[in-house]
């Protein structure tokens, strides 16, 4: 990543860095600061601030994003179509979705129930069948416009939505059901795609689960999937939009607490969460 932001702890508090080279400097704001405004402005405040960078790392990881929701899209790859229709006695409803001018987006997370890089994900206490899904996320300003990228785990309950698609945001949106990270890298630094994106789930030192898949495969653009986010809504301070999934395990696996899941792209970086249970009849993080 020749360049990157980093949204790090400080003390009580935090601070957004950027990294160019290895090299850090403060950015002098916030994400939010950044996406109220133009895509030129922005550019040019990180870069600035990259001209400046010198030193060590200055902290600790956080998610990186400060005000923003993260939202989510479904059925963007033929994968996850046949994913959904697998776990579901409702396969023509994803049949409709895949082929319709209007994508499925839902609400993923509030900015506080996200964690990041090298954090805890969850699996639901109450399901038992549940995966990783890994993802590029659109980081978008208040106009829509692709401000960066990001990697993302949408961690997903298969048997709760499976029974009934209703289901969908008990499935989807819990605690610890979001990572996104480890860092933002600008859209100008990145490019425009396709990225190509790896899974791997690591279970007692070993390899459980891998897969790669490329987002060449999707079948909507990403300017489609954010025009579409953006037709009734707003987000003053900007927002993450995951763009769906092309590598869904199948029946025979599920992710367990204790596994290691590891997302990466060569252009975004690794993205490393363990797995924990989160809600009744988990241990160490509540009741949810």
């Amino acid at each position: 990543m020749p360049i990157s932001l980093h949204h790090l702890r400080a003390g009580a508090g935090s601070r957004w860095t950027v990294c160019q080279d290895g090299e850090w400097a403060e950015l002098g704001g916030t994400l939010a600061d950044l996406l109220a405004g133009s895509l030129d402005w922005a550019r040019a405040t990180v870069e600035a601030a990259a001209r400046t960078a010198h030193g060590d790392r200055p902290g600790p990881a956080l998610p990186p994003i400060d005000r923003q929701e993260v939202w989510a899209a479904g059925v963007t790859y033929l994968r996850s179509r046949d994913g959904r229709r697998e776990e579901s006695g409702h396969g023509s409803l994803y049949d409709h979705v895949y082929d319709s001018d209007r994508p499925e987006i839902f609400f993923k997370a509030s900015p506080w129930r996200v964690v990041g890089d090298h954090d805890l994900v969850g699996i639901r206490a109450d399901s038992g069948w549940d995966v990783p899904e890994a993802e590029v996320g659109l980081v978008l300003n208040a106009a829509g416009d692709v401000f960066g990228y990001t990697l993302g785990n949408d961690m997903s309950s298969r048997s709760i939505e499976g029974e009934n698609p209703l289901y969908l945001p008990q499935a989807k949106i819990y605690d610890r059901s979001c990572a996104i990270g480890p860092a933002i890298v600008p859209s100008w630094a990145a490019g425009p795609g396709p990225f190509d994106i790896g899974l791997r789930v690591l279970r007692d030192g070993r390899e459980a689960y891998a897969a790669a898949t490329s987002t060449s495969a999707m079948a909507r653009s990403f300017a489609d999937l954010a025009g579409w986010l953006f037709r009734a809504l707003s987000f003053p301070t900007g927002v993450v939009l995951l763009t769906g999934t092309g590598v869904v395990p199948g029946a025979d696996f599920t992710a367990r607490p204790g596994d290691t899941i590891e997302i990466r792209c060569p252009e975004l970086g690794m993205l490393t969460n363990g797995v924990v249970a989160v809600g009744r009849g988990s241990i160490g993080v509540g009741d949810g």
